[in-house]
């Protein structure tokens, strides 16, 4: 079963207008994000949710995927549902785009979990 993560990242926060752009160590913070999903091995791909052509342009730059979603989005959760149309994955990881020190361990096991377990609604749903 082919996995993989999304991560949402809205530019317009009310808290923290450009979060995923603020810089960790000169690196954008939703890169460091996008580098550890990617590290994870039971991953099959990683994909910025966003509604910002700047977070699309830095994801770009760095050589990842980056798909534009609706700006009207309540939530990181309904960005990520849009997103998930763009991929065949049966398993979905909803990665919030202020988690830069994620292990890709926990990642890994969330999805070998899934797949031991069948409980994977969102593949249920697509089909």
């Amino acid at each position: 079963m082919k996995a993989s993560v999304i991560i949402p990242a809205r530019y317009e926060s009310t808290r923290f207008p450009g979060k995923p752009l603020a810089k960790i160590k000169n690196k954008e913070m939703i890169i460091h994000v996008a580098e550890r999903a990617s590290s994870a091995r039971e991953v099959s791909e990683v994909i910025v949710a966003t509604d910002s052509s700047k977070i699309v342009d830095v994801v770009k730059k760095y050589g990842y995927k980056a798909v534009m979603t609706s700006s009207s989005h309540k939530s990181g959760t309904d960005r990520v549902a849009e997103a998930a149309g763009s991929t065949d994955s049966e398993i979905i990881v909803n990665l919030q785009g202020d988690e830069p020190l994620i292990d890709p361990m926990l990642i890994d096991i969330s999805i070998r979990e899934m797949r031991k377990s069948g409980n994977i609604p969102y593949a249920a749903s697509k089909k």
